[in-house]
């Protein structure tokens, strides 16, 4: 309703001693900046939107993805759009628990829609249609890593000694074994446990335990790996996703020195399997280059 009609309405009921019930007025969503781009260059305080937000960027960037990548500070959804809430995740409670039937109770859906703040741009970027592929494939992998979310930690304890690079600074100050995988994406590598904690905000160098006791902790690390490392392939999981580049490349990114270019297949297919029934399960399409 025009501003100048409802004041008018307003004065006339007050005069006649009318209560008027007028339809309350929205607030108006911020304003769109100019779409993020690749090749551009952002220099601090510069904006840039991105799936349905306005993007500030904090220092000095090129080709790095909001949401998934430091750099940028969230400003609020902009243009309409609203922020993904845990319940507007593409995957539900009931399907989540269909694809893990026979998880830890450790891994809670709640822990992993309570993580999807810290990469807001994972599952929400591009179709309804690549957001349930990427959400699949990510649970795929996790599924494969994780013995379907039943293991919390590696089960192999020999080797929990190697995962202390002592040429880095920092050191290993949980101690010489206490850098061994954890968490969905099996986080090891006291340099990795370093580099997660600064992008998520929590210090765990210090404290590497928490992956395997807060379940939040421990999803952030997935996505953490998903959104913002390329492990042995040539770009992010999450890329590889929204970009078409297809499922296999997230096998290359996590773990293709070992599982693909035919070095070991059985590995690699069993990836590909959970990622064949979890899209069955969202009621999608797999895509292509399915295998590395």
């Amino acid at each position: 309703m025009p501003r100048r009609i409802a004041a008018l309405l307003t004065t006339v009921a007050t005069i006649l001693g009318i209560v008027l019930f007028l339809p309350a007025s929205s607030a108006s969503a911020a304003d769109c900046a100019a779409s993020w781009s690749s090749s551009a260059v952002y220099t601090g305080g510069m904006m840039a939107s991105y799936s349905g937000h306005n993007w500030s960027a904090k220092w000095w960037t090129q080709n790095e993805i909001p949401g998934s990548a430091d750099v940028w500070a969230d400003q609020g959804a902009c243009g309409g759009s609203t922020t993904p809430s845990p319940s507007g995740f593409v995957v539900s409670e009931a399907q989540f628990n269909q694809m893990f039937p026979s998880r830890n109770s450790f891994y809670t859906y709640s822990g992993l829609t309570a993580a999807l703040s810290a990469y807001p741009a994972f599952a929400t970027t591009g179709s309804d249609t690549v957001k349930k592929q990427e959400a699949a494939a990510f649970l795929a992998n996790v599924s494969h890593e994780t013995g379907g979310l039943v293991y919390i930690v590696e089960q192999n304890t020999a080797n929990y000694s190697t995962y202390c690079d002592w040429s880095q600074w920092y050191g290993c100050p949980a101690g010489q074994s206490a850098y061994y995988g954890r968490g969905p994406i099996q986080l090891s590598w006291n340099f990795n446990y370093k580099a997660a904690g600064d992008a998520l905000g929590i210090d765990l160098l210090d404290n590497p335990y928490l992956v395997q006791t807060d379940a939040a902790v421990a999803w952030k690390t997935g996505l953490w790996y998903w959104m913002t490392q390329s492990g042995p392939g040539t770009m992010t999981p999450h890329n590889a996703m929204v970009n078409g580049a297809g499922f296999g490349e997230t096998i290359r990114s996590i773990n293709g020195s070992l599982e693909c270019n035919g070095l070991n297949t059985a590995e690699m297919q069993d990836r590909v399997n959970k990622y064949n029934a979890f899209v069955q399960i969202l009621g999608t399409t797999a895509g292509s280059n399915l295998t590395c």
